[in-house]
């Protein structure tokens, strides 16, 4: 026997004798521990059924689930954004995969007599805070990116969202982690957030330092101010941002001990009734003269109603310029599971009620509405409209363009994407050059598709669409509009 196959053998034989001493050990701890019934029940067997577990997530994305069934965003979904974000074709062929009689599933109605190309027309500009301000904001992108913080997504997330809504002629909110140095060098146009810890624009003792305000406002990339009062995915608590991401840099950046999970106050603490909502806003848009609204999730809609008559009473001056409304099944980096699955109403419900709460109270051509909550596509966007949003926000429909894969680890700083991950080595995978390109294609794609709808509806542009556009399928199988469904005052 060769020297060569002698020593091949002897490490064989070394490596089997140091996996039996390994099962030992494994089956010796197990059966003497008492914290785990099944390992003690099962030594070194029961370990399987944490290993299948583990990937189970992994087995049921890529091989057992069919297109429309992954929760929260299907395969169906997340291969739309793919191709759009590639600029590829989102065509497909012989049939729906979708089931057409499924309840809520929304239906538009086709015109007989549809508008030909020549007579289309481009999406309109809506002027927020035309005015009420000194430096009102002209949009027209139908989808805009929603809050994301600088340390909730990494640096190169940010950088290539930053790049992509500049050539996208989009809106990009920087969450309520702060304006970081990448919000503005891509030169994108930016909402900046502040959130109840008032990260970017808090004192020394954390409360609202108006000239922070006046100094990120005098930036001539940031368009407007959105105070965040709540979000979708756990309404009635802050922000939470792990240990593990609050680098020194973010530290910096929101005020904050570096080390420290960054824990936000579950309400602003100056604000405790709608008079002093109001106030606030007053007190921001008097230092910042831009467009100044809130973000917040629907539960009860009695608050609204009292801001609403509360604002009649003060006047259309003490208006917000603008409400962003999320859905109880939004999305984010972490988040108590008992508020994510039940708390808040979802947009489907929602978005209608503000918008006939708007129009009761007169008040609907002075607040804009602009609505996020897992609206990825070009039919939800479309949906949206007709209910009488003026935008849609979306985050992880960017987040599928920037290449997420629905790991589910956005709250454990192992993204394997790069994108909600400060780990150098996995950031390398996201390169921002290619990954603008992407952004901007997603975004063009959708407000494309968004037009095509409309014109099928019959009429020339998107945000002509109305109530009586879609149908909405009842448990019976059967649809209805959604203006019989909600009908507008008046």
């Amino acid at each position: 026997m060769s020297p060569w196959i002698s020593a091949l053998s002897d490490l064989f034989l070394l490596a089997i004798g140091l996996m039996v001493l390994l099962v030992i050990i494994v089956f010796v701890r197990d059966i003497t521990q008492t914290r785990d019934a099944v390992l003690r029940n099962y030594p070194v067997i029961g370990h399987f059924r944490y290993i299948f577990s583990s990937l189970g997530e992994f087995f049921r994305q890529y091989f057992f689930a069919m297109d429309r069934e992954e929760l929260p965003f299907n395969r169906a979904q997340r291969q739309w954004i793919e191709r759009a974000s590639r600029d590829k074709s989102t065509s497909i062929a012989f049939g729906s995969t979708r089931s057409m009689d499924y309840p809520g599933t929304p239906i538009f109605e086709n015109a007989a007599f549809p508008p030909l190309e020549q007579d289309n027309l481009p999406s309109a500009t809506v002027v927020i805070g035309e005015g009420y301000c000194q430096q009102p904001y002209a949009a027209s992108s139908l989808i805009n990116v929603s809050a994301m913080s600088y340390g909730a997504i990494s640096r190169p997330a940010i950088l290539a969202l930053s790049k992509g809504v500049r050539t996208a002629g989009c809106w990009l909110n920087t969450g309520e982690g702060g304006l970081s140095p990448y919000h503005l060098e891509g030169g994108a146009d930016i909402v900046f957030q502040f959130g109840t810890a008032k990260y970017g624009v808090r004192d020394e003792n954390g409360e609202l330092s108006e000239e922070k305000i006046k100094t990120i406002a005098a930036l001539d990339q940031v368009k407007m101010i959105e105070i965040k009062l709540s979000q979708g995915a756990k309404p009635g608590k802050g922000g939470i941002l792990p240990a593990t991401k609050v680098t020194e840099e973010i530290s910096k950046i929101r005020g904050i001990p570096m080390g420290s999970p960054s824990l936000s106050p579950n309400r602003h603490l100056d604000v405790s009734n709608v008079d002093e909502l109001l106030d606030l806003i007053s007190k921001v848009k008097s230092a910042s003269e831009i467009p100044v609204g809130f973000k917040t999730v629907i539960g009860s809609m009695d608050w609204l109603d009292e801001l609403f008559e509360k604002i009649k009473q003060r006047g259309l001056d003490s208006a917000p310029d603008f409400l962003t409304i999320d859905s109880g099944d939004g999305g984010t980096g972490a988040a108590p599971m008992s508020l994510m699955d039940h708390v808040g109403l979802t947009i489907n419900e929602s978005l209608p009620l503000v918008v006939d709460a708007l129009i009761k109270h007169g008040l609907r051509q002075r607040i804009k509405v602009i609505t996020s909550g897992k609206l990825v596509n070009p039919a939800g966007v479309a949906w949206a409209l007709c209910c009488g949003a003026d935008f849609v926000n979306s985050a992880r429909g960017f987040m599928f363009a920037l290449g997420c894969i629905q790991s589910l680890k956005c709250n454990k700083n192992t993204c394997p994407t790069g994108i909600t991950t400060h780990d150098k080595r996995l950031q390398r995978g996201l390169n921002p050059e290619d990954k603008a390109v992407k952004v901007a294609n997603y975004v063009s794609q959708i407000n494309h598709a968004v037009e095509t709808i409309a014109h099928s509806c019959g009429v020339a542009e998107p945000r002509a669409l109305r109530r009586h556009h879609v149908r909405l399928v009842q448990s019976s199988g059967h649809s209805v509009r959604l203006s019989e469904l909600h009908p507008q005052p008046g």
